[in-house]
């Protein structure tokens, strides 16, 4: 499966917690970027600076003073970013945090749910803690729109190949318009479905059309009983 570190940005811009705005702002234009990562000296992220926080600090106190009166009902953690934002001069007394990272082993569609369960543009992307890269929804678009030869090569050498273990020359394969058509034999039937299922998962495919058979319906096989026929895992 496609992971994170195959569609991440790298290296990335960033700016330290006493960076100036004035100097966070500056990077964003000349480099076109949205929003910009804020790290300490060891390279763990502290936070994220972006154009909203931007456009917020524009608003000024006047608009936002109205705000206050949340605090009459219950100050919220937006409530308080905002108010400090508004006063901000540098990087760490505007970011956003805390920030939400993603590891760079993650698959894409991992990266997708994020994205959307968290409402965000952009995730840094981490190894071991450190910042390594990151990645956009446009970073995540882009991995959709490829041609059905590298998707072909994906389902063969990937899916089959490295995740599955099985022998890609077994199984007849062809991909046209994002549409995957894959048929040969299996042993289990289990294995006939995650074949199905994990052709799914690529990114790019729109549609699958699995034609594996099987001989042996292992649904009901109890685990011990599984390797017990099939020591070797999938066949």
């Amino acid at each position: 499966m496609m992971k994170i570190a195959d569609v991440m940005t790298r290296p990335v811009f960033t700016v330290r917690r006493d960076t100036p705005l004035k100097d966070v702002a500056r990077l964003l234009v000349d480099h076109g970027v949205s929003g910009v990562p804020v790290v300490d000296e060891d390279g763990t992220v502290a936070g994220v600076v972006s154009e909203a926080d931007f456009l917020l600090k524009e608003q000024g106190a006047g608009e936002i003073r109205h705000r206050r009166l949340a605090r009459l009902i219950g100050e919220t953690q937006e409530t308080r970013h905002q108010m400090e934002v508004v006063g901000a001069r540098t990087a760490g007394e505007a970011m956003t945090t805390p920030v939400v990272t993603i590891d760079a082993s993650r698959s894409i569609r991992e990266a997708a749910a994020v994205m959307t369960g968290q409402h965000i543009n952009r995730l840094p992307v981490t190894e071991h803690g450190k910042l390594v890269g990151i990645v956009t929804r446009a970073d995540l678009v882009r991995a959709y729109v490829r041609s059905d030869d590298e998707l072909l090569a994906t389902i063969r050498d990937d899916v089959l190949l490295r995740i599955l273990w099985l022998d890609p020359s077994g199984f007849k394969i062809s991909v046209a318009n994002g549409e995957a058509s894959i048929s040969g034999h299996v042993e289990r039937r289990s294995t006939a479905e995650i074949i199905e299922e994990t052709v799914r998962m690529v990114p790019g495919i729109v549609t699958v059309n699995a034609d594996v058979n099987w001989s042996m319906d292992d649904r009901d096989l109890k685990p011990a009983e599984r390797d017990a026929i099939f020591p070797f895992g999938l066949r």
